[in-house]
Formats: C-alpha cells, sequence, structure tokens
C-alpha cells in the first residue's frame, strides 16, 4: 500500500480506516485478528486430533476383528 492509502475494517457492515482509529481501537482491531488466527489454528489442530483419533479407533477395530477370527 502506499503512504496515503487506509487500511479498510469493516465493521456491521460499516467500514472503518483503522489508521483513524484511536490508539485503544486499534489495539483492539489487533486482539480481534490475533484472536481469529488462534481460532483458525485452533480448528486446524482439532481436526487433526480428530482424525488422529478416527484413526487409533480404527486400528483398534481392525485388531480386535483379527484377534476374534484367530480365537473364533
Amino acid at each position: 500500500m502506499g503512504k496515503n492509502e487506509k487500511t479498510p475494517i469493516i465493521i456491521d457492515d460499516v467500514e472503518y480506516q483503522y489508521e483513524n482509529m484511536t490508539e485503544e481501537q486499534q489495539i483492539i482491531v489487533n486482539h480481534i485478528a490475533d484472536l481469529e488466527r488462534k481460532l483458525s489454528a485452533a480448528k486446524f489442530n482439532v481436526d487433526q486430533l480428530e482424525v488422529g483419533k478416527s484413526a487409533f479407533v480404527n486400528m483398534l477395530t481392525g485388531s480386535l476383528k483379527t484377534e476374534e477370527q484367530i480365537n473364533g
């Protein structure tokens, strides 16, 4: 962005300029952006954990079925 370009922040369909906000408002915007990144990362981690759990459940199920077939 050029020196005179401003960063738009849209809240409730109203556009605000980050550079025109007070320091406190800018800090709040930064917290919101950081929390959005953290939520996204947390959702990514939850997806990984769910897939990992599913894989282990499948492994256990397969092992139990194999054991049943052997022990009849």
